[in-house]
């Protein structure tokens, strides 16, 4: 049994793989073909944080995938009411067949997989973001065939987000510019190091974007810090992509935003809705790689 609750859980062969298997479950999907390899499975979806994109996504893909999807608030459970992490796992997993939770601490999805008896997929966590990073980089994959020695410039908050992109770096062998103000640098996790080939710290996002493949950002305030949101406002002011960035950049580079977005705090309208964006790509991707993780994590690798 598997579980995916950081990027750095799969290797770059099994990411080439899933790439592969998404490709052909989007694909299927578009000419109308029904496949459902998975009928009577349950996915059991934990919400500790609010969602739109992952809710839909895990959804509508475990739905097409033949199988049913259940929603759970953490209000509409005994988590709630503070009934161990550990008990809810062991319960709940007797009941499902794969689960995927979206909450707040890492040590929370982490606590949760050590007692599921079914595999456990993170969708999203303060730390980690791993199942939007495999869809912007497979949005990227789909159109240039391959990330490898590539420059990614992150403009802004260096968040979960940031973090998991970082771990992408390491696995693909490109490269992660990350332009933050001052008190908001990469905080790295586990006990991992990163050479000057895959991670730059910048302050200047110009430097940052200059000759980047992609350039990607996020809201200035993520979900769980809405309590600083005046002061990181104040501080994220000179942290915007505007078309001024995105000149610095290749001219065949993609503007990348998990979304939400605010348009005028963290980008400018003329570039999320402009030609270079790619962002409503990236959240449709984000149900067709979650497709393909599911199936590998229920079924292992197939071959049609």
């Amino acid at each position: 049994m598997r579980h995916y609750l950081k990027f750095s859980d799969f290797t770059l062969e099994e990411y080439q793989y899933l790439f592969e298997r998404a490709a052909k479950l989007k694909e299927r999907l578009r000419a109308g073909q029904l496949y459902q390899p998975l009928p009577g499975k349950v996915l059991g979806m934990i919400f500790e944080k609010s969602s739109t994109r992952t809710r839909v996504s895990f959804e509508a893909g475990m739905f097409q995938l033949g199988g049913h999807a259940m929603f759970l608030q953490s209000k509409d459970t005994q988590l709630g009411r503070g009934e161990p992490i550990e008990d809810v796992a062991k319960v709940i997993s007797r009941m499902v067949d794969i689960v995927m939770v979206r909450t707040y601490e890492q040590s929370i999805i982490e606590r949760f997989a050590e007692n599921s008896l079914v595999p456990v997929i993170n969708g999203l966590t303060n730390e980690y973001h791993p199942c939007q990073i495999m869809a912007d980089i497979f949005t990227y994959v789909e159109r240039f065939g391959s990330i490898e020695g590539k420059t990614v410039a992150w403009i802004g908050d260096s968040n979960n987000v940031s973090r998991t992109w970082l771990q992408a770096a390491k696995i693909f062998n490109f490269k992660l510019n990350l332009a933050c103000p001052a008190g908001y640098e990469m905080t790295v996790l586990d006990g991992e190091t990163y050479s000057s080939e895959h991670f730059e710290s910048f302050r200047d996002i110009y430097t940052a974007a200059r000759d980047a493949d992609i350039v990607t950002t996020d809201v200035s305030t993520s979900m769980g810090y809405e309590r600083e949101t005046l002061q990181r406002k104040k501080d994220f002011l000179n942290y915007k992509v505007s078309e001024k960035v995105m000149l610095q950049a290749k001219a065949n580079a993609l503007f990348m935003h998990c979304l939400p977005a605010h348009r005028g705090e963290e980008v400018d309208p003329e570039v999320i809705d402009g030609p270079q964006s790619v962002v409503w790509e990236e959240a449709e991707n984000r149900m067709h790689v979650q497709k393909a993780v599911i199936e590998y994590l229920l079924l292992g690798r197939i071959n049609d």
